[in-house]
């Protein structure tokens, strides 16, 4: 993608080393502007990657994985670089790193949730929203401090 993206990280559960994650592989792209990635859509299409647009505000989403079964593997989030987005998940994922009780708060959230949801991908994700965003205040705060 030559110089489109600015920075690419890995996000998601599977990147917090100390909780439960399904085995999906979470990616932030972070771009000047999300049209900047359009004229690769086709070519990352060509290697089975689904582009979802603008699945959430603010952010395209590509899909890989079965989807006749329901599998997905990769999810690319292509979102504006250090902008709100690409600020959220880093420094979600740089707090529950650095603090283990608040990883083990968000896991355990997310371990009830995965049983009372185990067939309900939006149920089980709305779910989560309440913690995620007492822990992004938090989040934010201490990357103020540091």
């Amino acid at each position: 993608m030559n110089d489109t993206a600015i920075d690419i990280q890995h996000i998601g559960s599977t990147a917090i080393s100390s909780i439960h994650a399904k085995p999906i592989i979470d990616i932030a792209v972070g771009v000047n502007d999300l049209n900047d990635i359009l004229p690769f859509v086709e070519r990352l299409e060509k290697n089975h990657y689904f582009f979802r647009g603008e699945d959430v505000p603010n952010q395209f989403l590509l899909v890989k994985g079965d989807f006749e079964k329901d599998i997905r593997t990769h999810h690319i989030h292509v979102i504006k670089w250090n902008g709100i987005e690409w600020n959220n998940y880093i420094n979600f994922r740089d707090y529950l790193n650095t603090f283990s009780e608040k990883a083990r708060l968000y896991d355990i959230c997310k371990l009830n949730l995965a049983k009372q949801f185990s067939q309900d991908r939006k149920c089980y994700t709305n779910g989560k929203q309440k913690l995620i965003d007492e822990l992004l205040v938090e989040a934010r705060m201490w990357k103020a401090e540091h």
